[in-house]
């Protein structure tokens, strides 16, 4: 596995990545309504890149193809954190955010899905609190954490 800096050229593979991990895999922890309005068909390309590109992001690949990314604001916001569904629980998402923590020397926080809580408390976040957000609509529960 490599894992390098995103390119612009990267983000329709990571769109689809982001799209498909939230419909086959969250879809065990939200409802369709949920997951539509989280990673909808139709999404802003442009504000995607301005935001991978104005944060640090990296991608990890196996093969030449992208099989997960995640990115990191300097204030220590851990933003994304996605990993292809038939790349899961092979230590992937692990050297991602092992990567993104190194980056940052402040303390880290991520508003983590319901799926992915297990995964941050196994890495020692600690919850905050449960929130509700608000999404094209829709209601649903995600959680904020924090590392120092």
């Amino acid at each position: 596995m490599k894992i390098r800096n995103y390119n612009k050229s990267d983000l329709p593979v990571i769109l689809k990545l982001f799209y498909d991990t939230v419909h086959i895999v969250n879809i065990k922890d939200y409802d369709m309504q949920q997951v539509n309005a989280w990673a909808p068909k139709k999404i802003d390309e442009a504000a995607w890149d301005r935001s991978l590109s104005s944060s640090f992001c990296l991608v990890a690949s196996i093969d030449k193809k992208i099989v997960g990314f995640g990115n990191i604001y300097e204030d220590g916001y851990l933003d994304r954190l996605y990993v292809h569904h038939a790349y899961q629980r092979q230590g992937i998402g692990n050297m991602l955010c092992d990567e993104l923590e190194k980056h940052c020397q402040k303390k880290i926080y991520v508003h983590a899905s319901t799926t992915a809580l297990p995964f941050f408390k196994m890495r020692g976040y600690k919850i905050v609190k449960k929130q509700e957000v608000f999404r094209r609509g829709c209601f649903m529960i995600n959680w904020l954490m924090e590392k120092d």
